[in-house]
């Protein structure tokens, strides 16, 4: 094994952690890992499905941890997933070049790490709303088309909407989000299959099991303790470097 392969190895275990304590998959994250390695020169496709691939293993442990702790709400939860489900597949089959696909998700790391750093966390009791009809379905599927696209799973946006617009407090929006990107790097698989774009797998059992131990570590605390600040503003660092190397290898 490489050192270059055993540092992406650690970096995707540390990014579990840090994504799964607050409810989300963390295909944003390994995509910003893997696009500072040498593994960028794989092609999105790649790129997109070994980042849905390790987003069920982090994000299924986050919900699990989360609905173990009582904050999923399956109401909230399901219109959510119902519309942003056929969009992911329709977005998945589209395929765009190298260079537009880097503009594209640079621009989604770029606002992902904004996003982590304005948004700050609720404390004390919040007065909930509850979201209209078409507000699930307008947002739900304009995420879902984002995600089979960019090869993401969506809680990065979603968690913060559903925040700003007090849907939820910060765990239930955590519990949600996490089951939604389950749901959507799923769907984003299937329809790359049934697109005929899947790929080999390459190095996913080692990538694998680090995120599954770094799950486990980073779902528990998230849940039960939920001190995210600090750890939002290591992400948002880690966003912005690799957003800034896409921005370099194409200039």
């Amino acid at each position: 094994m490489d050192a270059e392969l055993v540092i992406l190895i650690i970096g995707l275990f540390f990014m579990a952690i840090i994504y799964s304590s607050v409810g989300h998959g963390g295909a944003s994250g390994y995509l910003a890992l893997l696009s500072l390695t040498s593994f960028s020169s794989e092609g999105h496709i790649w790129l997109k499905q070994h980042a849905w691939s390790l987003n069920l293993i982090v994000a299924g442990l986050a919900f699990l941890y989360y609905r173990k702790e009582g904050y999923h709400d399956i109401k909230l939860t399901l219109p959510f997933i119902l519309a942003s489900i056929p969009f992911v597949i329709l977005g998945s089959y589209v395929q765009v070049e190298g260079n537009i696909y880097d503009i594209l998700l640079t621009t989604f790391l770029i606002l992902a790490a904004i996003k982590l750093v304005i948004i700050k966390k609720e404390v004390g009791i919040i007065e909930i709303e509850s979201p209209k009809i078409q507000d699930f379905f307008i947002i739900g599927g304009l995420i879902g088309y984002m995600c089979g696209i960019l090869g993401i799973g969506g809680g990065v946006i979603l968690t913060p909407i559903m925040v700003i617009k007090k849907w939820a407090d910060a765990k239930t929006a955590a519990a949600t989000s996490a089951i939604f990107i389950w749901f959507n790097s799923l769907s984003g698989l299937i329809g790359a299959g049934l697109s005929g774009q899947l790929v080999e797998f390459d190095n996913i059992i080692p990538f694998a099991i680090a995120v599954l131990i770094g799950g486990l570590i980073g779902s528990r605390y998230g849940s039960e303790m939920a001190k995210e600040e600090s750890l939002k503003s290591i992400l948002s660092l880690v966003l912005i470097i690799a957003a800034s190397k896409l921005i370099i290898s194409n200039f």
